[in-house]
């Protein structure tokens, strides 16, 4: 209940422009075709990113016990060429919104979670989001 009336707060209070840069970088990634592998982790992100509260975003290798592809030598190098070209603006997006919450006492949880979402933006290949467990 309680990450509801947060992911509710967090929507109406400013998590929805981040979603929409999340969805936009999905879809840019997705035109261009050499993007493919990164439209998929950019609209899971989006998707996490409009609705963070009840849950996490894991590494893929740690939840299954198992590399795969993306967490593996070419998710690396997938990761330092999205870092490149749109991890680090999608980041700088997270940080401003984090400071803009951090302004008040209410803001706090929010702004810890563009911390995360700033985090995971440096590196999305090979991350998975799961719900909470607490």
């Amino acid at each position: 209940m309680i990450s509801m009336i947060l992911n509710l707060l967090w929507v109406v209070l400013g998590g929805l422009p981040m979603a929409l840069a999340w969805w936009l970088a999905a879809l840019i990634c997705a035109i261009t075709i050499v993007g493919l592998p990164w439209a998929r982790s950019c609209w899971v992100v989006g998707c996490f990113s409009l609705w963070p509260f009840g849950s996490e975003a894991v590494n893929r290798r740690q939840l299954r016990g198992r590399g795969d592809l993306g967490t593996g030598p070419l998710g690396a190098l997938g990761n330092v060429l999205w870092f490149l070209v749109a991890g680090w603006w999608l980041a700088l997006g997270h940080l401003s919104s984090a400071l803009a919450c951090f302004v008040t006492i209410i803001g706090i949880p929010f702004g810890i979670q563009h911390i995360k979402l700033a985090l995971i933006a440096l590196a999305p290949v090979g991350m998975t989001v799961v719900k909470s467990r607490n």
